[in-house]
């Protein structure tokens, strides 16, 4: 009588005998898999990332003219120091940080109203999500042209408001507190939204039994914002405040447009000149080029001091956080 056949053994998946996920990534060419799917990434960031960072510093050190680029005159850290005692530089800083604060502040505070207000059920909860997000997607010449028609000295529709509740017109575009406060006002319009979603994603993770239990201790609806909301949201926070330092620091195109006949030079008294109108102006008007790198060396380095502040506040709060919880 013959015996039954043995049972085959269960064969694993990542066996490499049986060809399984392991054998396929032992190989030569498994081996090399994930490089390759990153190869594109790391190609691109040399290409448009680290070379034109490590060539702008180069081009910092030189006398570069842009009617000659490759003509490069050695002068060490002249450009730098000549940025040192430049007014136009300093005051294109000033207005930089100006700017910033004007939009910054007023943005984020907004944006994280309008995330508390999203995160509750809402009717049509998707249409205003969708309204929030369009000033983001809005163009920016057709956003800043707008806002120019709105802040029109003569025929301007802020001016007519403010004469209905007998307040003279305001010159938008030459003074330089409200030219200022018009750009901020473009950036507000345009990144509350972006910075809205970010928090309302954000609140959607945090747990709700924080929220029933401050409503069982009868706490009230702003202070379970300010109890609740504040504290789950600080890392996000943190976050929108570095963005939008950067972006503020960076801004060129809504200051540019916003007086189109003042071209980089930010009005006629340079009231708005931001740093990249600034940067813009060297390069691209007066032709110095190596003036230009500096500049853009300049703000990199303090894009770098203030990310380098932030991060020593994170880690200084979570420092705090954990004394606190240890002392309990």
């Amino acid at each position: 009588m013959n015996a039954p056949p043995a049972a085959a053994a269960p064969v694993s998946a990542g066996d490499p005998a049986a060809g399984g996920p392991a054998a396929r990534g032992s190989g030569p060419d498994g081996r090399w898999t994930p490089y390759a799917c990153l190869a594109p990434f790391f190609v691109l960031f040399l290409a448009f990332g680290l070379f034109p960072l490590l060539y702008t510093g180069w081009a910092a050190l030189h006398r570069v003219e842009l009617t000659s680029p490759t003509r490069m005159e050695w002068v060490g850290l002249r450009n730098f120091s000549r940025l040192a005692v430049d007014e136009f530089f300093w005051n294109a800083l000033r207005n930089t940080v100006t700017i910033g604060l004007l939009s910054t502040v007023p943005q984020l505070l907004a944006a994280l109203g309008i995330a508390h207000l999203l995160h509750h059920r809402l009717r049509g909860s998707t249409f205003f999500r969708v309204v929030v997000l369009t000033p983001y997607a809005t163009s920016v010449a057709a956003a800043t042209l707008v806002f120019v028609l709105l802040f029109g000295r003569d025929h301007g529709m802020v001016n007519w408001l403010l004469g209905l509740a007998g307040i003279d017109p305001v010159d938008w575009q030459n003074g330089r507190w409200s030219s200022q406060v018009a750009v901020s006002t473009i950036v507000v319009w345009r990144w509350t939204g972006y910075n809205a979603l970010i928090y309302l994603a954000a609140l959607q993770s945090v747990p709700p039994e924080l929220y029933e239990s401050a409503e069982l201790d009868g706490a009230s609806r702003w202070r379970q914002f300010v109890h609740v909301t504040v504290p789950s949201l600080r890392p996000t926070i943190l976050f929108t405040c570095v963005v939008a330092t950067i972006g503020a620091t960076q801004l060129f195109g809504e200051p540019l447009l916003f007086n189109g006949g003042a071209g980089a030079t930010g009005g006629a008294d340079h009231q708005f000149q931001t740093l990249g109108l600034y940067l813009y102006e060297q390069g691209w008007v007066n032709f110095h080029l190596g003036r230009a790198a500096a500049v853009a060396w300049t703000m990199f380095l303090l894009l770098a001091l203030l990310a380098l502040a932030a991060g020593l506040a994170v880690r200084l709060s979570r420092a705090r956080s954990a004394a606190r919880e240890g002392g309990r």
